[in-house]
């Protein structure tokens, strides 16, 4: 029997770490579908157009070293736009979603495209302010040369693309719970959403 918890939301919100975290939790397979993105904008650095990379793409190509590096994450936002690219990775992501036992996806459209009918659907946010902090920290925790308000800009710039593209725009699903992460822990952030995904789960 399968059971999704799909969990949207804009870079540096938490949804990552929550997901990840729910996901152990309950014992559920989990998938950061932004790495789909990430690992195949990272494969147009080496020449390939952003169709072929999907196309292409493999288990192996999901742990690189440099998808989370900003120039992958940006390279994420830029083929996230082209239709052709999302429809490559529906299949792949709708099959994870659907494998029994249940599982947790996270990304900017699982809730509204990939699975419509999850049992449970979340959007997590936070201010544009709260995000940049959290992103800058953790790209100068990777040894990046950022500033804050480059990565502020970066961010500012990804949500605008993400949410005014034409497939699959970023934006919460009308039936999912609005979570805003902005003062809160991410313990108390997680045990919200464990709270949520246990009362729907009876």
């Amino acid at each position: 029997m399968s059971f999704c918890v799909a969990i949207d939301g804009p870079a540096a919100a938490g949804k990552g770490t929550v997901s990840k975290a729910v996901a152990k939790h309950f014992g559920f397979p989990h998938l950061d579908t932004g790495l789909l993105y990430r690992a195949t904008g990272a494969k147009t650095f080496e020449g390939l157009t952003p169709l072929d990379a999907a196309l292409s793409l493999t288990t192996s190509d999901l742990e690189r070293d440099d998808l989370r590096s900003g120039d992958a994450g940006q390279a994420a936002s830029r083929v996230a736009a082209i239709p052709e690219v999302r429809s490559a990775l529906v299949d792949f992501q709708q099959a994870f979603a659907r494998r029994d036992g249940g599982a947790v996806l996270d990304g900017r459209d699982i809730g509204t495209v990939i699975c419509p009918d999850a049992e449970v659907k979340l959007y997590i946010t936070a201010s544009d302010e709260v995000r940049a902090l959290r992103r800058y920290a953790e790209l100068i925790g990777k040894g990046e040369h950022v500033t804050k308000e480059g990565v502020s800009a970066d961010l500012r710039e990804r949500d605008e693309r993400d949410s005014a593209r034409a497939a699959a725009p970023l934006k919460p699903a009308d039936d999912a719970t609005v979570i805003d992460t902005s003062s809160m822990t991410i313990d108390e952030a997680i045990a919200k959403v464990i709270a949520l995904i246990e009362a729907v789960r009876g």
